[in-house]
């Protein structure tokens, strides 16, 4: 998302500054009004270096995975990177600032769908929920203090993307189909998930900017769609001939299990862990009316964004 938000925001002749640890990564949006600053959110030197002179800061940093051999540095990212980068803009008078969160914050549903300030109904069972969570509680403190921040929340977000994540995404399960290679998917497939393309989530940030209120929080989310359905769609829009394998809840606990097994002895994170399974067995369904009444957004046709999808990852991949 911070990559194609940062393109987007240049090629409308805005002036970019980008934070990042790699300045030499590949993954760098290049454009003639992107400045790149090299650093980290934990490191609050670099972050008043490339904030000098910005009236605006795009939040999106985080670490974004199941398991970390220490789990402390989700707090030390997720937690106290967002604080230095509040209070340094507030420090530097930033004027605006949006923070993206997620809806595995707001957790699991039953039927209906679950809007910005419906109370949780599980517990926060892991590092990447926790923290988020408490970062969002950051973010609504400091527009108590005179700091303009606006939180954002897309769900499953997918679509065309410049380059390849180290975690297991949307984009790699739908490659992963349109390859013809098995596809597995919990049991039961009419589990119900909230799907939202990555134009649409760029510009929902982009109108949280000009458009949100300060201590608001707006879902950026899509279409809610079975597992089933989903896949029958791409079925049907890429003709692959790929075989869907439901999977019970109790073959992936030991699956995980086999998982830590190879941890502990081999050191190799996993994949999955017991308490990243019930994240995956249940229904994660939004509503993104408050960002469509509030901010304008748009909603691209599911059909439409995976059509696009299918063609950028048949190009990108099976060449």
């Amino acid at each position: 998302m911070g990559h194609r938000l940062a393109l987007t925001l240049a090629e409308r002749k805005n002036e970019i500054h980008i934070l990042v640890r790699n300045p030499n990564s590949d993954n760098i949006p290049s454009h003639k009004n992107i400045r790149v600053f090299s650093g980290d959110i934990t490191d609050k030197q670099s972050i008043t270096t490339a904030i000098n002179g910005c009236e605006q800061v795009y939040h999106i940093a985080a670490i974004v995975k199941p398991f970390d051999k220490d789990p402390s540095l989700f707090h030390k990212v997720n937690v106290e990177g967002t604080r230095n980068l509040l209070a340094i803009a507030l420090e530097t008078g930033v004027k605006k600032f949006v923070f993206t969160s997620s809806c595995s914050v707001i957790g699991s549903t039953i039927k209906e769908a679950m809007c910005e300030n419906d109370t949780r109904i599980t517990p926060l069972d892991n590092e990447y929920d926790t923290t988020k969570f408490l970062a969002e509680n950051l973010v609504k403190e400091y527009s108590y203090k005179g700091l303009f921040t606006v939180i954002v929340s897309p769900s499953k977000v997918f679509g065309p993307s410049g380059f390849e994540t180290k975690i297991i995404s949307v984009n790699t399960i739908i490659n992963k189909f349109i390859k013809g290679e098995f596809t597995f998917i919990p049991k039961p497939s009419k589990l119900v998930a909230n799907y939202c393309f990555i134009d649409d989530v760029v510009e929902g940030h982009i109108l949280a900017m000009s458009k949100g209120s300060s201590g608001e929080k707006y879902i950026l989310g899509g279409e809610n769609i079975s597992f089933e359905e989903l896949f029958n769609t791409i079925r049907t829009l890429s003709g692959t001939k790929a075989r869907l394998i439901e999977v019970p809840k109790i073959f992936v606990k030991v699956w995980a299990i086999l998982q830590w097994i190879q941890y502990k002895t081999i050191h190799k994170e996993p994949f999955i862990t017991d308490k990243s399974i019930q994240q995956i067995f249940c229904n994660k369904i939004f509503s993104s009316e408050k960002a469509t009444r509030e901010l304008g957004y748009n909603i691209t046709p599911l059909e439409d964004s995976l059509k696009q999808t299918i063609h950028f990852l048949k190009n990108q991949y099976h060449v």
